[in-house]
């Protein structure tokens, strides 16, 4: 059966499967940027410490086999659309590709239809262009940086404030440009808590999207966050900056539940903790969970990702895990029947991932034999057909096949260690069909593919001189310019390197 209709099959009628019978819950989403499944001490990382999500992991409930986009701005595309990047435009995280499409109906505006008000804090990363900012996607509170990584500046609609640096950051707050003191986790966490404060005693339900740019590069952080991890064994200074920017983002977890318990509104509180938005970089090198593969790859290693969901009053069991083959796709529905939320027309037509609902109230509840699609992107101009089998994977909740060529067994060998290509044809041909029954929804999607003209100076950054006047100088437009190839320049793969030394 074709992915599209197994869909199709699950969440029709979707608010009538499971009713809920409490109110509406407060959502909060939070997610952190470039870091894998094996970064964390719960998962067994051994240098590590993340004592909020250790406790967290006690109390929720854990997708152990939940998957999502081997980069960033895919990630976060099909979060906000429950269906592949690639069926939003999203092919890239640079170059106009990383455009959430206009025709997406996003899900804070899917939550605005059963009365929620949504608060977007950290990194967007899915167009810098008026249209494609989240205050017009459906978010009313949104306190943000640009681009892939604070600092980082590229042509086109991916570009941060001219000079930026993870302390004391220009972020984009409603419209208007605020110069902030502070490391930049903190600013978040501290902004969504001001407005989740200010929300909490009203009759609309929030939604709080917290994703975060820690602990993606550049590893800028102040010393007295990473001190304690120099020295250990095999940590560079790179990596002893990444476990700091994540230590970091766990204390600001932990003070979110300690808010929540304080202002009695946890139980009711559905709280997602997605450990990731993609696999694994710095911390890899560590210690990667026993996979291969790291971010930007297809393999297991660039896509498998912790989930964790804590919601008492919703009847989940806190300690459980379920190894259910999820992904990031499946939020959105499982937030539209938690919700309540009807599907229109529109909705069925995009949304392709399933409720996990059924699951969260019984970690071993039936579960389809699904199949996911991995694919990394990043081709250059008009090469979408010849990048059709590089770099991509398809896989069911036992085998996967990479880049065409490549079959593993996952239930026999996580690692992906030994090929079998030649010992399952049958499964094999399967994989393949539904291969090439996605790529051809997929080509009529690829929106952004064809973009003629990318403006010399982005978006955001011509916002920001706007603000406070200036232009870019001669040598900043050499700099933004990632040559004439779009598969090139990969703010995600090759951030710059600053110069000097480390803020203190």
């Amino acid at each position: 059966m074709k992915p599209t209709i197994i869909a199709a099959l699950l969440f029709t009628p979707l608010a009538a499967l499971h009713a809920v019978e409490s109110p509406k819950p407060n959502i909060i989403l939070v997610m952190p940027d470039d870091v894998g499944y094996g970064d964390y001490a719960c998962l067994g990382n051994p240098i590590m410490q993340t004592p909020s999500v250790d406790a967290f992991k006690k109390q929720s409930l854990l997708f152990t086999q939940f998957h999502v986009s081997p980069t960033c701005s895919p990630c976060r595309s099909a979060l906000m659309s429950g269906r592949h990047e690639f069926k939003n435009g999203v092919t890239h995280t640079i170059l106009e590709r990383e455009r959430l499409s206009l025709q997406t109906f996003t899900l804070p505006q899917m939550l605005k239809t059963v009365g929620y008000t949504s608060g977007v804090f950290g990194k967007w990363h899915l167009g810098d262009e008026a249209a494609y900012r989240p205050e017009s996607r459906g978010f009313d509170e949104v306190y943000i940086h640009g681009g892939g990584g604070i600092g980082q500046t590229y042509p086109g609609s991916c570009g941060d404030a001219p000079g930026n640096t993870n302390i004391n950051p220009t972020l984009l707050h409603n419209g208007t440009f605020e110069k902030t003191t502070g490391y930049c986790t903190d600013l978040f966490f501290t902004q969504a808590l001001k407005w989740i404060d200010a929300k909490r005693t009203g009759k609309q339900p929030f939604f709080a999207y917290i994703p975060l740019n820690a602990a993606h590069g550049p590893h800028v952080v102040p010393e007295q966050y990473y001190k304690q991890y120099l020295g250990k064994p095999g940590v560079s200074q790179e990596a002893a900056k990444f476990f700091g920017m994540l230590e970091n983002v766990d204390s600001n977890f932990g003070t979110l539940l300690g808010k929540l318990k304080e202002w009695g509104i946890e139980d009711n509180t559905l709280v997602i903790y997605l450990a990731g938005d993609n696999g694994g970089t710095e911390g890899v090198k560590i210690f990667n969970a026993g996979m291969k593969g790291t971010k930007g790859t297809p393999y297991q290693g660039g896509t498998h990702a912790a989930c964790f969901m804590r919601w008492p009053a919703g009847g989940i069991k806190g300690g459980e895990e379920c190894a259910a083959l999820s992904a990031h796709l499946d939020l959105y529905p499982t937030l539209a029947e938690i919700t309540g939320a009807t599907f229109t027309e529109v909705m069925k037509k995009q949304v392709e991932g399933h409720s996990l609902l059924p699951l969260m109230k019984n970690s071993k509840a039936d579960w389809i034999d699904r199949t996911l699609v991995h694919h990394v992107g990043r081709w250059a101009k008009g090469q979408a057909e010849n990048a059709k089998f590089k770099n991509c994977a398809i896989q069911n909740s036992q085998f996967t096949l990479v880049n065409n060529e490549e079959l593993y067994d996952l239930k026999a060998d996580p690692g992906e260690s030994k090929n079998v290509i030649d010992e399952h044809p049958e499964v094999v041909a399967k994989l393949r069909a539904s291969y090439e029954q996605w790529w051809t929804e997929v080509k009529p999607l690829l929106v952004n593919e064809d973009v003629a003209i990318i403006p010399k100076i982005n978006p955001f950054q011509e916002l920001y001189y706007k603000q406070f006047g200036g232009s870019p100088t001669p040598a900043d437009l050499k700099r933004m310019d990632p040559g004439p190839s779009s598969g090139a320049g990969d703010a995600e793969a090759t951030p710059k390197k600053r110069k000097g030394k480390a803020v203190k």
